[in-house]
């Protein structure tokens, strides 16, 4: 067969390309094993969201999924229509924004502090200690929290009456419950979340300093004209990042925490996916809530993204 002159051009295109990927073949066999394991964990279960509009049986195994009637957007409806939607999406909403209100700033009013430190000891200690709570299990945090605010022998409540007022259940009383949600998320992720922003303030220009200083700036001033720009693209690509994931207000943590005294303020759409699925076994059902919950959660994270780029900020893409 004659070869077309835009044939002829592009084959010599295609054999460098393909040149350049065998010659590079070492680098695409140390990527594969990630590559295929995003592929299984990630990709592959996707399948499983015809689920949310079947109507299966647990009992039926993978074969009940393709041979389970189909009923369309019937458990999306019956989500909707549900008593529990207002009040889970009002608990995982607010919770997540009082999240994101106390707890985003805290880490970057955190890594300012730490920026100012000159005692190379004194700061390697106290970033040890704001980093050690990432680690600790959620399970061995609700414990602690559990221990401090005890009724009988919590650390808080002897403070309360030592000053001579009445102990205070604030796990079982709605109006404190997020209270301790909040301050424990912030206790345990302010430090890992400064980890970032301490790296972006070591990149930012030594000169840029020096110049405020002999402008006459003052150790505030400087953090506020030079290091705070300096960091915005990574404040700003932190913050989309979390808010898209709004409705994700914390399932670990209510689970091991929250109980029936204060479902009203605290149960989320994770908590009830979990009740639901587990204990009733409404496998569609709960499938078609995260399956919702999931493009909101991209809904959210591309009018982010948008809303940054249209302020001429670096978005996630």
């Amino acid at each position: 067969m004659p070869v077309t002159p835009l044939t002829a051009a592009a084959l010599p295109r295609r054999r460098r390309r393909w040149s350049a990927i065998w010659s590079h073949r070492f680098y695409f066999y140390l990527i594969l094993p990630g590559i295929l394991y995003f592929f299984v964990i990630d990709y592959l279960p996707m399948f499983g969201i015809i689920i949310a509009f079947k109507d299966i049986s647990p009992f039926e195994g993978v074969t009940g999924i393709l041979t389970a009637p189909w009923v369309g957007l019937e458990h999306f409806r019956n989500f909707w229509n549900s008593y529990f939607f207002w009040n889970v999406m009002r608990n995982t909403l607010l919770i997540s924004i009082y999240k994101l209100v106390f707890g985003f700033p805290a880490a970057i009013v955190l890594a300012l502090l730490l920026n100012e430190i000159r005692n190379t000891v004194f700061k390697r200690l106290v970033q040890t200690i704001s980093y050690l709570p990432h680690f600790i299990s959620n399970v061995v945090v609700a414990g602690l929290v559990m221990m401090l605010l005890s009724t009988d022998s919590g650390l808080l409540n002897a403070i309360i009456i030592a000053f001579g007022g009445e102990p205070i259940f604030f796990l079982g009383e709605p109006g404190y419950f997020r209270s301790v949600l909040v301050t424990s998320h912030v206790w345990q992720s302010i430090g890992w979340g400064s980890i970032l922003y301490l790296a972006a303030m070591a990149s930012i220009d030594p000169g840029l300093y020096e110049a405020a200083i002999i402008d006459g700036a003052g150790r505030f001033r400087q953090a506020l004209h030079v290091t705070l720009p300096g960091i915005s693209h990574i404040i700003v690509l932190l913050l989309i990042y979390s808010i898209g994931g709004l409705l994700n207000a914390g399932f670990e943590q209510i689970l091991l925490l929250y109980s029936p005294p204060v479902y009203d303020v605290s149960d989320i759409i994770d908590t009830y996916v979990y009740r639901e699925g587990l204990t009733n076994m409404k496998y569609s059902f709960v499938t078609a809530v995260g399956l919702f919950k999931n493009v909101l959660a991209m809904i959210l994270i591309l009018g982010a993204n948008y809303i940054a780029k249209r302020f001429n900020h670096t978005g996630i893409w």
